[in-house]
């Protein structure tokens, strides 16, 4: 009996010890679900895109809070939804979704998620960055001025793209608008100022296509700066909403490291239809093309993120569209260009006549122009947009009479040469000394004695020829970027010596 007592004592000093603390959990209860949507009541104070939890035998299955109505959250559902039930109860972790960032993501193919995809180890980080985000006021930015060379000649020479621009690319389906992204890529790593980190966002694309492109990136020795972040038209919709988002906010963690980042997003009009299909079954009000009313800023507020920042990086987007039948007026294509600082317009016309890459020059343009060029392209191609618009008119004419002044005929056969010049196979992108060597050639009239058939074949062996006897006049190109009295008399002479080997 004393050991019992002594016992009981014992027990009671335990207990006399233990710190017992009220906790409350806001709580809610799913009363619906169809499709990957849930609707719950009791969740009051929830806020828009908190991160809800709810636990099936010790699985956690994660949903987003989208509609906040009086009684009523509608939330997307992240994972599993097939093992979610009627009844079942929901936690609030007063969490907005954010993700880990780290340096460990160069090199990797990851999902919205970050859950890697390329069978690597899982990215574990403790800095966590929030997917949506307010986009820097006109005060913390600085005017784009920095090239980012995409190493396409046409890009490079006429419609120049600067470090913080937002460059639209646009056209049909199948005619190069994921090969122009990947060549800008590729051309990164040549960069003489400093080399971008790059992220590809892929929505709703292929895994096969996917997976060529990490290929060609791994190949190239481009993927130490490019970060994969990838969906396929198999995830469910909300990861393809997603996808942009998280890819902003990797590249704004590199930006906030004072990295330069060129983000891609491949591309918004898959975007744009996931984010229908959410909002349908949120059961929102519907607008144009069945649409929700918010679907121009769900747009504006991912690529207003991006620019040149003062004291850090710069975040340089490049957001992809699809048109149809070439239609750059329809609902999407036109909000996208009214948001961004510029438009890269592929044809299919072009396309189907072998001019590649197929971009329309009359109806691409780039608002930050010529200040995002270097010096020695800025003074070789400027005349170059007016040639070209010459030339087609003088096309047309030629079309109706051949009785041309002689001064005509000649600028007709500068043109033709330089839309051949022009012309540039996949994944062989050039840097810019080469592109101003090319076009100073044509501008000066040494391609002017040949065919069009053999224009390409010189080309390739003037390129050949300066990489072998004139390298130093390449380096000095890519060290001054300018072209000055002693580079052009060099840059001549050679060109001269280079051509008289053909005679």
């Amino acid at each position: 009996m004393d050991d019992l007592n002594f016992l009981v004592e014992k027990l009671k000093k335990i207990i006399e010890k233990v710190e017992v603390k009220s906790e409350t959990k806001e709580i809610g209860k799913i009363i619906s679900l169809s499709d990957g949507i849930v609707w719950l009541e009791g969740l009051d104070d929830c806020q828009m895109m908190e991160i809800l939890k709810l636990n099936k035998d010790n699985y956690d299955i994660f949903l987003i809070a989208f509609n906040l109505e009086e009684e009523l959250v509608g939330a997307v559902v992240l994972n599993d939804f097939d093992k979610i039930q009627v009844g079942d109860i929901v936690y609030r972790t007063e969490k907005v979704l954010s993700i880990p960032v780290s340096k460990n993501l160069k090199g990797r193919v990851i999902n919205p998620l970050i859950k890697p995809l390329d069978g690597l180890p899982e990215i574990d980080s403790e800095i966590f960055y929030p997917i949506e985000k307010k986009a820097p006021g006109v005060m913390e930015r600085e005017p784009v001025s920095i090239p980012l060379h995409t190493g396409i000649k046409i890009i490079d020479s006429l419609i120049p793209i600067g470090r913080g621009q937002r460059e639209l690319i646009l056209g049909d389906r199948q005619i190069g608008k994921t090969s122009i992204a990947l060549d800008i890529i590729l051309n990164q790593k040549n960069d003489p100022l400093k080399t971008p980190i790059c992220i590809y966002v892929a929505i709703g694309q292929k895994m096969s296509k996917i997976r060529r492109m990490f290929e060609i990136l791994k190949k190239e020795e481009s993927m130490d700066y490019t970060i994969i972040l990838a969906t396929t038209s198999d995830d469910y919709p909300i990861l393809l909403y997603l996808a942009p988002y998280v890819g902003c906010a990797i590249g704004e963690y590199f930006m906030d490291q004072g990295e330069d980042v060129l983000i891609i997003y491949d591309d918004l009009t898959k975007h744009a239809w996931a984010w229908r299909e959410i909002s349908l079954l949120l059961k929102r009000p519907v607008g144009r093309e069945a649409y929700p009313g918010d679907i121009f800023y769900t747009h504006s507020r991912l690529l207003e993120r991006a620019g040149n920042l003062k004291g850090k990086g710069s975040l340089t987007a490049l957001p992809i569209c699809e048109t149809q039948l070439g239609d750059i007026s329809a609902y999407i294509p036109t909000n996208l260009i009214s948001i961004t600082d510029g438009q890269i317009y592929l044809e299919s016309d072009l396309f189907k006549n072998n001019f590649k890459p197929a971009i329309n020059i009359g109806l691409s343009v780039s608002r930050v122009g010529s200040k995002a060029q270097t010096k020695i392209i800025k003074k070789i191609a400027g005349k170059l947009k007016l040639d070209l618009a010459q030339y087609r008119e003088l096309e047309e004419f030629a079309q109706i009479t051949t009785d041309l002044p002689k001064e005509l005929k000649e600028k007709l056969i500068r043109g033709r040469i330089l839309m051949e010049i022009l012309k540039q196979e996949n994944i062989k992108p050039l840097t810019f000394d080469k592109i101003a060597l090319l076009i100073y050639a044509v501008n000066n009239g040494f391609f002017d004695n040949y065919e069009i058939g053999v224009i390409k074949k010189i080309e390739k062996e003037i390129l050949d020829y300066f990489e072998i006897n004139y390298s130093a006049i390449l380096e000095k190109i890519k060290a001054k970027k300018d072209l000055d009295e002693e580079i052009e008399k060099e840059l001549r002479q050679s060109l001269m010596n280079f051509f008289e080997k053909q005679k």
